[in-house]
């Protein structure tokens, strides 16, 4: 069982039924223990736009849909209407033209997947590949990652620049083959918060026959609104792009809609059969996909649809420009905090910062933030990227006054981690790690492992997190991917 060992909660793990006002009362308590997902000051993971009346709206909606299923549109033709209206208001933001199509999905994991599925499928049907290829900048987010395992395509990472983090044209035009089914840009990569050159990308892809996907989960609302504002150059990085055959954006997260609404676009409705399931060779209804779901529920679309409606292109322009204006004054006021530089030129709502002072250790300072009731995402140094923190600045951050709190109490926790200094690692550690094997390690041999990293037995962790990050760094990225989840799988346990 997961959570606190309470009466309350051995109550519900012996399935006892418990009033409306306890189980109310104990989701609090649940909660408690939480991030905030209000206010800004969780700057990753959630996404706030600092409007009160949005959330009350968009639970209404869900409220209102939350029986229905997408699954059958014969059944259900509300559901029609409200993914039309959603996937015209993305293709209309994001150069879709007249033979542009999309469906709406459960997240950014799902377009990624589906993007993928859909690139592997046509390259079978068109070009005949039968051991397809997916080139990635090793900053395309790890989705693609995830999709090339469960879809059985062979990954092929390219290098980015060291100084922009951009992908560079020349690292993926050596990697194109005739094996290649889709090449996969960032607009911005999450890690940088930077937009690859898409239109380069783009061009080399269809110069090979091969479907170009952007990656604009994060940042493709956003960007899309403040080019709409006509206030600062935004790179091209959409469907109007020539070469551009998908796109993905993420509603849940700069549109601010509840989770999980996403929306995966194509250049040509054609495209998208390539990745839809259909199935009536059996004695039941006849099953037709355009997602990975089978049950789709409807509560999340009623939701982004309204909270879409309500805001209006004005109301996202507004906010783009907020959190924009925001992103300048904290990349400035970093900068003037010795120690602290950002990486690269962010493009849009991202921002990495990190330090070439080796007696300030970026992870100790995220974790003095986080007792003082920040939370800047901790991101490990990987290839030319060093350890860096991540913040994902929304509009509920955007204001003057939470942009000088912040920065104020950024610059205490450097004071402050200064003083603790940074975390050591054992130089034999690395060593001894290059030994292990993670395909063959025993159960002792993790457990050994994950102790010399800083979690318990029982998998507990550690209030501060610096030692452990600092730890998983050293050891080679196998071997944390094998660690990784033995961590969390503690964290999910039946008693």
């Amino acid at each position: 069982m997961s959570g606190q060992d309470t009466p309350a909660a051995r109550q519900e793990a012996a399935g006892e039924p418990a009033g409306g006002a306890a189980i109310l009362r104990r989701l609090a308590e649940l909660r408690a223990a939480d991030l905030p997902v209000r206010g800004g000051r969780t700057m990753a993971y959630v996404y706030d736009a600092g409007l009160p009346e949005l959330e009350e709206l968009a639970a209404a909606a869900h409220q209102a849909f939350a029986g229905v299923n997408g699954l059958d549109m014969t059944a259900f033709p509300s559901v029609v209407t409200l993914e039309n209206d959603v996937v015209a208001r993305a293709a209309a933001l994001l150069g879709g033209g007249p033979a542009s199509a999309g469906t709406f999905t459960s997240g950014g994991t799902e377009s990624c997947l589906l993007a993928v599925l859909t690139a592997r499928e046509h390259a079978r049907s068109t070009r005949g590949v039968t051991a397809p290829e997916l080139v990635l900048p090793v900053t395309a987010h790890p989705a693609f990652h995830k999709a090339a395992k469960l879809l059985g395509l062979r990954v092929v990472s390219v290098p980015v620049d060291p100084q922009t983090f951009r992908a560079r044209p020349a690292g993926v035009a050596a990697a194109l083959t005739d094996r290649t089914a889709l090449v996969v840009v960032s607009a911005p990569s999450y890690a940088h918060g930077v937009v690859d050159p898409v239109g380069e990308v783009a061009a080399l892809a269809a110069g090979r026959g091969v479907l170009c996907h952007v990656d604009a989960c994060i940042g493709g609302w956003y960007l899309g609104h403040l080019r709409g504002a006509e206030v600062v150059p935004v790179p091209d990085f959409d469907l109007s792009v020539p070469g551009v055959t998908s796109l993905a954006v993420d509603l849940h997260k700069y549109a601010y809609t509840p989770k999980g609404a996403s929306v995966l676009l194509f250049a040509d409705a054609g495209l998208r059969r390539h990745g839809w399931f259909a199935h009536a060779s059996w004695p039941g209804y006849p099953v037709v996909n355009a997602t990975l779901q089978g049950t789709k529920p409807a509560g999340p679309l009623a939701a982004a649809w309204a909270v879409l409606r309500y805001l209006g292109t004005d109301g996202y322009r507004d906010l783009a420009l907020r959190v924009h204006r925001a992103v300048q004054e904290i990349t400035e006021g970093v900068g003037r905090i010795p120690g602290l530089r950002v990486l690269g030129r962010p493009d849009a709502s991202l921002v990495a910062v990190a330090s070439d002072d080796p007696g300030l250790d970026v992870f100790v300072v995220a974790d003095e933030l986080r007792g003082s009731g920040w939370y800047l995402q901790p991101q490990p140094a990987f290839g030319v990227s060093p350890a860096n923190l991540h913040l994902t600045v929304t509009a509920a951050a955007a204001g003057a006054e939470a942009v000088r709190s912040l920065l104020t109490e950024l610059a205490a926790a450097v004071a402050r981690a200064r003083s603790h200094g940074p975390v050591r690692v054992d130089p034999a550690l690395p060593a001894a790690a290059a030994g292990l094997d993670p395909e063959t390690m025993t159960d002792q041999e993790v457990a050994a492992a994950l102790t010399l990293a800083g979690v318990g037995a029982d998998g507990t962790l550690p209030q501060r997190m610096a030692p452990v990050l600092a730890v998983l760094q050293a050891l080679p990225p196998r071997l944390a991917e094998r660690l990784l989840p033995e961590v969390v799988g503690a964290q999910y346990r039946t008693r």
